[in-house]
């Protein structure tokens, strides 16, 4: 984990929409109050808080998933988030979704024709 000191308000927010939680879930899985939770998202730079609920906070957000970037890291962008895994779930795909061109995964030789 970044050290919180770093972590902005709008990281937060960011942070929880990506990983799929509502305030009230994320200050549920974190044991903050939903009003700690919302002072700690509209901060303006840097979090807003005591220490222990920042990283409660930031702990759950990476056990959803969520890496945090900081300004160096993430270029000229400046600070961020990543999803690293899946919200809520694993991502299913079938063959429809994966093959472009069916007519060259399908065989049209009979068996043994060779190639």
């Amino acid at each position: 984990m970044r050290e919180i000191h770093h972590i902005t308000g709008k990281q937060l927010a960011a942070a929880r929409v990506l990983a799929g939680l509502g305030q009230n879930e994320l200050a549920k899985d974190a044991n903050v109050s939903a009003p700690t939770l919302r002072r700690m998202e509209a901060s303006e730079g840097q979090v807003k808080g005591l220490a222990n609920n920042v990283v409660a906070v930031v702990r759950a957000l990476e056990a959803a998933g969520i890496a945090f970037l900081d300004g160096d890291y993430s270029g000229s962008g400046g600070p961020g988030v990543r999803l690293l895994a899946p919200a809520r779930g694993s991502i299913d795909v079938d063959e429809k979704q994966v093959i472009q061109y069916r007519e060259v995964f399908e065989n049209d030789a009979p068996p043994g024709a060779g190639g």
